[in-house]
């Protein structure tokens, strides 16, 4: 999934615009199409409860697992090799006066603002899928919430990933959020 990504035409435009509306809230699901699961949502009913089925975050072990494993360091040496071309990109996209820089930073700050619980989530119908019984975490960005259809699991350690990226290319501790749960 992540070499079909990696492959697509486009390539900087579409991480350019994914991180954008990462930044801006928003999913980036549009965007990352090549890496969307084939199985589909499940959930599971525990009593009176329904909750996110194990096997729907199973869907994406194999992205946080290929994500956990980037190596910061040689990531951080890429996006100095490609950062005037992200640049480009982030100007086409209507931003020219705004680094790059200062938009990868707060997409990695909005993903790292999500709690991550340490279950399985309860959700409740909504429309025609699944909403957050848990209203505090219904009114996250959709970034956020994007985040947590992962899993536990797999967010966790995306969040590890982008804070090791983080500090790589040079963005101080002290303007990233803690953990938190």
């Amino acid at each position: 999934q992540v070499a079909a990504w990696l492959a697509t035409d486009g390539l900087i435009r579409n991480f350019a615009v994914a991180v954008l509306n990462i930044a801006e809230g928003t999913s980036p699901a549009g965007r990352l199409a090549a890496l969307k699961p084939s199985a589909g949502f499940s959930v599971v009913e525990q009593g009176e409860y329904t909750f996110i089925a194990p096997r729907a975050y199973a869907r994406y072990d194999t992205v946080a697992d290929a994500v956990g494993a980037i190596d910061p360091q040689g990531a951080a040496r890429l996006y100095a090799n490609l950062k005037p071309r992200l640049q480009e990109a982030h100007a086409e996209l209507g931003f020219p006066d705004t680094p790059f820089d200062r938009t990868l930073e707060r997409a990695i700050v909005e993903l790292l603002s999500t709690p991550v619980p340490a279950e399985s989530l309860r959700v409740v119908p909504r429309g025609i899928g699944y909403g957050y019984a848990d209203e505090r975490l219904e009114d996250l960005s959709g970034a956020q919430k994007q985040l947590l259809r992962f899993g536990p699991r797999n967010a966790r350690i995306i969040q590890d990933a982008l804070r090791r990226l983080a500090e790589a290319v040079g963005i101080p501790a002290d303007r990233l959020p803690r953990p938190r749960a």
